[in-house]
């Protein structure tokens, strides 16, 4: 069966029956890039390190994230300015 899309503000094109057998179903057309969108991807990871990934040297095997550094780029200089930390007892002068 084709899926019938529809876009945002046009009514509803599927049929609601009493059954399965007397409805049809339509979704909401998805967000899909331009055919002439560049292929980007994004990759946060929190708490890890060079130790983490392999394409880094590390003993752990991360092959999917090595397949891809090694078609990509990597970046290595990274920083933030959050500062976490792991206890919430109060200073005495608080």
């Amino acid at each position: 069966m084709a899926i019938l899309e529809y876009t945002a503000g046009e009514s509803f094109p599927g049929v609601i029956g009493r059954t399965t057998d007397e409805s049809s179903p339509a979704w909401p057309a998805q967000v899909r890039a331009a055919a002439d969108a560049p292929n980007v991807l994004t990759i946060v990871l929190d708490d890890t390190g060079f130790g983490q990934l392999g394409c880094y040297g590390s003993p752990i095997a991360t092959p999917t994230f090595d397949g891809i550094a090694a078609t990509g780029l990597r970046y290595n200089n990274m920083h933030t300015t959050a500062l976490c930390h792991g206890h919430t007892a109060r200073h005495p002068s608080w």
